[in-house]
């Protein structure tokens, strides 16, 4: 039998509980034991742990959010804490560790593995932008969750011939913001990956409306990088205003037309995973929880397609993963031209 620690980390989103159960009922099975570590890293800092079983992760599967809490506590930037988590692993008799998280939370899992404390991890994050793997816990429904959000701004933008600017998350990658302006057919995307020039975006709104439309949708992602001809050296966060609220403000004052700014905002963290991000969270829980008690270790349950594999933890400190070409390529292609 073993003792095997699950923490979750970061930022919460859909799909947590449903790998957190997946652990626990193939654990159940086979004999071992799970321990929640609760608030991530500093749970295991603070020793907030206690057993999980069927019985207290029934029902979890389309629960939002996650049981056992999370933080973005990471062990390696505070002095002394790598040496309490390694010495909490030796009181509990933990025999390895199961770390679901983002890009920051897996680093530190990886950093640690790298010191011999045996773990895999699994990636979860909206942002979809965890290197190693595809698709991580949380993307699809946030996508979901974004598109309705904006096919319901386009009816409004038509209603009231108003330009309507929809700001999602995504500080240094566009998944999210390319994923759900395709899936929800907005005008214009403002992505990580490509400068956007405020003057050539208002221009081509204009040309737009000159063609006989009367409103127009323009998803930008909080980490957007916006320039102007006047002023080419601004970034996404060199002012006070985010992306969003900057593209808004700029197009009203540049084309006349009534703007509306709406930020999704933790909107698409909240709520129950979808089906896939089930599938998909249950998947890699399975995969990861069958290398751990296999005794293989420094190990990310990754996604490729409609399979599950294991790569090298490592791989996570290649964060952020970029924005595949072809979607970039298809956001071009099916939004207005900017010239």
């Amino acid at each position: 039998m073993m003792r095997i620690g699950v923490l979750t980390g970061g930022g919460d989103c859909p799909g947590l509980n449903a790998a957190i159960r997946s652990i626990v009922r193939l654990a159940a099975h086979g004999g071992d034991e799970i321990l929640g570590i609760h608030h991530g890293w500093r749970g295991m800092v603070d020793r907030e742990i206690a057993p999980l079983n069927e019985s207290t992760t029934a029902q979890i599967l389309q629960s939002g959010g996650t049981i056992l809490h999370s933080d973005r506590y990471h062990p390696d930037l505070h002095a002394g804490a790598t040496e309490i988590v390694l010495e909490t692993i030796l009181r509990e008799s933990i025999d390895a560790l199961i770390v679901i998280g983002g890009d920051g939370t897996l680093s530190a899992a990886s950093r640690l593995a790298e010191l011999g404390v045996p773990l895999n991890g699994i990636p979860k994050t909206i942002d979809n932008d965890i290197a190693g793997s595809e698709e991580s816990i949380g993307f699809a429904t946030a996508v979901a969750t974004a598109a309705e959000a904006i096919d319901r701004v386009h009816t409004t933008g038509e209603s009231h011939d108003r330009l309507m600017v929809v700001e999602v998350m995504g500080r240094s990658t566009g998944w999210l913001a390319a994923s759900a302006g395709l899936a929800a057919g907005a005008d214009f995307i403002c992505l990580p990956e490509h400068p956007t020039d405020i003057s050539a975006l208002a221009a081509a709104v204009i040309r737009r409306h000159d063609r006989g439309a009367t409103s127009s949708v323009i998803v930008v992602a909080e980490g957007a990088t916006l320039i102007d001809r006047a002023t080419p050296s601004l970034s996404a966060h060199g002012g006070v205003l985010s992306p969003g609220a900057r593209v808004t403000a700029e197009l009203g004052g540049r084309t006349g037309y009534e703007s509306r700014l709406t930020v999704l905002g933790h909107i698409q963290r909240g709520g129950p995973p979808n089906a896939h991000d089930r599938i998909l969270a249950s998947r890699l829980g399975a995969l990861a929880y069958r290398a751990t008690v296999e005794r293989r270790f420094g190990l990310l349950a990754a996604s490729r397609g409609e399979s599950s594999h294991l790569v090298p933890l490592s791989l996570v400190q290649e964060s952020p993963r970029p924005v595949a070409q072809e979607l970039l390529q298809l956001v071009e292609s099916l939004t207005e031209t900017l010239e």
